[in-house]
């Protein structure tokens, strides 16, 4: 993580500054805005628009953060970009600031940032959905020029990069906010209510509330998306589909796929929560399920486990901890430590496939890290976009994405 917008401009200039061909929907938040994005999406196409949709981070292949028109890009054409991009790192425009510098350095989502709107640019969907990756403010997405801008709920995560308080979070999410363009702002605390409220003023964008637009009886009795926060989500996306204009959008709410968020498989449920908010929504939907037998999870350790495990404790029987795929994981035996300080009885285990089949047929979650859930989807044969590299199937890309993170190649 490096703040900051100097790197990104360099580098998209070179490529002819296509952030700026890209009619981009931006939307940040610290919980939900992933959702949201993949609602808007689905509900966009279903109104006959063409539509991209850049969203980090990826459960099991690469490609599943750059869509197109509901599917994930190629690896042709995210091998293409690549290029372009790298090619861009290593020629970027000289300005007095960099004077004599020839090449620079990005970190791996301004990489990916600059693929995307390479890619989009290009293709020229109507709509381009771009989900921040941290923050807001300095977030890489945001040099793009949006025709709307969308704040979910916000909560405490990141604290030490974007501030110890919801309000301090909020300014720095909110500055997404762009002049004169409508921010739709999904169901907040009144403190951060006032916090974007007050950026919006300042910087003449219309402000929208959506639980003040739209109630939960204007969602499609057919959603896809389980859990009641997805229900808030949902809400929030139909604010910045009228906010849009969009007409006869309601047939995309059939046809949502955000895999990994309280997704039901067999007797699992898999979902990526992995902060105390996302812990807490999870929380409510399980009050109407049964008790779960066992907990299996893993944690990255920049997280608050201690308490994501003291909210969902009252919810399970049992827990296995693993490591996660991510380097910054804990360890199974840290995690299993961990759930025993929470007051679940706890071992660990050396893998997420010799978890899962410790529990047999009994209601499991498995929960705590993305990657963990990404892990899961491919244990349980439940991974959506063709087969998963577990199966032998799908193309591997050809491109190794850190290439990018070395200028000159």
């Amino acid at each position: 993580m490096r703040p900051g917008l100097d790197a990104i401009r360099d580098v998209c200039a070179s490529l002819g500054n296509p952030q700026n061909a890209v009619r981009a929907i931006h939307v940040a938040g610290t919980n939900g805005k992933g959702a949201v994005c993949a609602i808007l999406d689905s509900c966009l196409r279903a109104a006959g628009f063409k539509t991209g949709r850049y969203t980090s981070p990826h459960l099991v292949r690469l490609n599943e953060r750059f869509f197109l028109n509901g599917l994930p890009a190629d690896d042709e054409t995210l091998e293409k970009h690549s290029i372009l991009v790298q090619n861009a790192i290593s020629s970027r425009v000289q300005t007095p600031s960099n004077w004599g510098q020839s090449s620079v350095d990005l970190t791996f989502f301004e990489a990916l940032t600059a693929v995307a709107f390479s890619l989009y640019a290009e293709r020229k969907p109507d709509f381009t959905i771009l989900e921040t990756g941290l923050g807001g403010r300095l977030d890489a997405t945001n040099i793009c020029k949006p025709v709307l801008t969308v704040i979910t709920r916000i909560g405490l995560d990141h604290c030490d990069w974007l501030g110890d308080s919801p309000s301090k979070i909020a300014l720095e999410k909110a500055g997404i906010i762009k002049t004169g363009v409508p921010v739709v702002v999904g169901a907040n605390d009144a403190e951060v209510l006032d916090v974007i409220r007050r950026r919006a003023d300042e910087v003449g964008a219309p402000f929208v509330y959506a639980p003040e637009k739209v109630s939960l009886n204007d969602i499609p009795d057919e959603f896809t998306l389980q859990g009641p926060f997805n229900r808030e989500n949902a809400t929030t996306a139909i604010a910045a589909l009228k906010t849009l204009g969009t007409r006869d959008y309601e047939d995309g709410f059939k046809s949502v796929v955000w895999p990994g968020r309280f997704q039901v498989i067999g007797n699992f449920i898999v979902d990526g929560a992995h902060n105390p908010p996302a812990a807490h929504a999870l929380a409510e939907a399980l009050v109407h399920m049964p008790r779960q037998e066992y907990l299996i999870a893993g944690f990255c350790g920049d997280k608050d486990v201690d308490e994501v495990l003291r909210t969902l404790a009252p919810f399970v029987r049992m827990g296995i901890a693993v490591k996660t795929g991510n380097p910054r994981s804990l360890s199974a035996e840290a995690v299993a430590c961990k759930m025993k300080s929470a007051g679940i009885c706890a071992v660990p285990a050396d893998s997420l496939k010799n978890a899962i089949s410790k529990v047999g047929t009994v209601p499991t979650l498995i929960c705590g890290s993305l990657f963990l859930a990404g892990e899961a989807l491919v244990e349980l044969g439940a991974y959506p976009w063709g087969q998963s590299p577990k199966n032998g199937g799908g193309q591997s890309p050809r491109f190794d994405p850190s290439e990018l993170l070395r200028p000159g190649g």
